[in-house]
This record gives structure tokens, sequence and C-alpha cells, in this order.
């Protein structure tokens, strides 16, 4: 090939490259690895010595007029008629996912379900009556104090507690009143679950919903959740409560996992205890290998608490303490969660952060 041919052929490939259709995909047609440019560029070696630096002159000019004619080209093509070329890879969309905290919600929701609970929701702000005093707490328990709990400020409506005449199991509602509060816990549910029910056993109700304590650090947050279980029926003894918390235990920690409990008090439940399960990481040891296990230290971790109803609160549900018996628990969905094998999360706060790295994880 002489120079005058070689200049002929990038006329033509110039021409060419213009009249090209929509939707032809001229960057790998044109400047591909085995595009129409990288056939033009290897006659070079078949012309004469002396011609060859004018002919690299001629080659490194036509891929500059190629480049810019490619580019020109995609931007006008791309703007007329918005063409997308079905070739290239897609982009795939941003996709979420369900906080870690609802996950959880969702996973011990199914648990309670597979025996016979009900998933209840009640008032996440509620009258003082149902958060503390149908839960047999005193205007002086500790827990009513204002460095512990929210109160709204509303005009106090307090009156005396009334019943029905015609019905003495259920108190009138025009006559519930008193302070209102955040809830401090889910157990405000307890005697409203009862008075759903006409205070008529068998209950077995679970209630997950959001409480509020004026507390904060990195086992605390001033919003959390609670899951509360309520079983009321003849015949309910401390083994029907140790029962469910192991079921519980192993279905959501795994198989193996043990619960324990220890005697306690809390004001709404007699006798009261502590529940502990064993610990995921030692098996229950307290050890790792030869160290003691840095994470619970004995071989158990605690997660809430529990116990069988007191009277006074079956009482306050319009339920006779004589004829039935009952059990409850309680405990943040924040704590259980992040004692799950494999989180080792050790600041509850970060499940609220909004941080999208972390968030990204679950």
């Amino acid at each position: 090939m002489t120079i005058s041919e070689l200049q002929t052929a990038i006329q033509d490939l110039v021409q060419q490259l213009t009249a090209e259709a929509p939707g032809v995909d001229v960057r790998t047609k044109y400047l591909g690895k085995k595009g129409l440019f990288n056939q033009l560029a290897r006659v070079l070696p078949s012309l004469a010595p002396e011609d060859r630096k004018t002919a690299g002159q001629l080659i490194n000019e036509v891929r500059t007029q190629l480049e810019a004619t490619v580019l020109e080209r995609e931007k006008t093509v791309g703007a007329s008629t918005n063409w997308v070329d079905v070739t290239m890879p897609g982009k795939k969309p941003a996709v979420g996912h369900v906080h870690p905290i609802s996950q959880a919600m969702a996973e011990i929701t199914r648990i309670f379900e597979k025996v016979g609970f009900t998933r209840v929701r009640y008032p996440e702000v509620d009258w003082d009556w149902y958060v503390f005093e149908s839960l047999n707490m005193p205007p002086d328990h500790p827990a009513r104090d204002e460095w512990e709990t929210f109160f709204v400020d509303v005009p106090d409506t307090t009156k005396p507690v009334e019943y029905d005449a015609n019905n003495p199991r259920k108190r009138h509602p025009s006559l519930v009143g008193g302070k209102m509060v955040l809830t401090t816990h889910t157990s405000n549910g307890q005697v409203r679950e009862m008075e759903r029910l006409n205070s008529t056993p068998p209950i077995r109700m679970i209630n997950i919903a959001r409480c509020y304590r004026r507390q904060q650090d990195a086992t605390h947050t001033q919003m959390f959740h609670q899951f509360e279980g309520l079983v009321v029926d003849k015949g309910i003894t401390i083994q029907h409560l140790k029962g469910t918390l192991d079921y519980f235990a192993r279905e959501f920690y795994g198989p193996g996992t043990k619960s324990r409990i220890r005697p306690f008090h809390f004001q709404f439940t007699e006798p009261s205890f502590e529940v502990d399960f064993s610990c995921h990481i030692c098996m229950g040891t307290g050890k790792v290998g030869e160290n003691k296990c840095k994470f619970c230290k004995s071989g158990w971790h605690e997660v809430g608490g529990a116990g069988m109803v007191h009277p006074n609160v079956l009482k306050a549900g319009g339920i006779d303490p004589e004829e039935y018996t009952g059990f409850a628990f309680g405990w943040g969905v924040e704590r259980t969660y992040t004692l799950k094998p494999g989180l080792h999360i050790d600041d509850i706060r970060l499940l609220y952060s909004g941080d999208m790295r972390f968030l990204e994880q679950f």
C-alpha cells in the first residue's frame, strides 16, 4: 500500500463512520481491539521505510478524529433518540432491607405464634393507671419517679377506679384517667388484654411495642422495644413458664441453648425471676480454651425478667386469682437481638445511629 492508497482508505473509513445508522456500537466497531482502525493500522509494516513516518502521522491523526467523532455521536444519539445499548451490563438499583430490629420482632412473633400466642398491640402513650397502678405499683414506687419516666404534659384527670355495676369485671371506660406517660414497659398491655377478652381466660398474648425511659448509654436508649408475654389459665405453674423460656432460647439462639431463672423482685409478679440464657460463645462453660469467656464471664447472660402474675394484677383485670393463675415475661428486643451468635454488638445505640455502613451489614 502506498501513502496515496492509505489516505484514500482513511477517507473511506471516516465517511463510513459518519454514515453509520443509530443503534450501531461504533466505539467497538471502529476503536475496539478488533475494530476497523486497528485493521488499518496493521498496514504500516508493509509500507516502504521512507513512507512509514508520514503514514504514522496520518494514522495518529485519524485515530484522534475517529475518537472525537465517536464521542460526539454518542452524545448526539443519546440525547436525541434516548438510545440505550441493551448489550451493556445493567446498573443494579440501590435496594434497602428491613431494619435489623424489625427483623428481630418478626422472628420473635413467628416463634411464639407457633405455640399459640396471639400478637397484640397496645398504646405507647397510656394512663398511669395501666402502666403502674394496675400492675401493683403504689404512687411512691421508684419506677414512677420523674427521673425514670417521661410524663406527658396534660391535665391530671385522676378519678376513683370504679366498675360497671352491671358487669363487675369491667371497669367503666369513662373513669380511666390520671397522669399520662410514655410507657416504660409493655406490661401496660396485661390488664388491657384481660379487659379485651372480658376477663375470661385462657389468655396467650405476645405484645411488642416501643418503650421509653430516661436512660442513655451503651446498653440503654431512651426509646427501645420490648416484647411481653402473658399466659393466664387454670393450673398455670412455673413449669409452664420455664418450658416456654427453654423453647424460645432454642428457637431464637439455636439448638442446645438453655435458660435458667434466678429469684428476683418485680412488683407485678410473685414469685419473680431474672432470666438468663446460656452463652452461645462458650456454650455455657464460661471458658474459651483456657481463658474465661470475655462475653459472659460465667457461661450465662441475662436477658430480662419473668414471673407468675401477681394476684393483684389479675384482680385489676377482673380475673379471680383463686381460680386462675398465669405467668408473664418481658425483655428488650435490642438486648435479646444483640446477644445472637456472631453479632458482638457492644453498643445498642448503633442500631439507631442511621449509619449506613453499620446497617448495611444486616
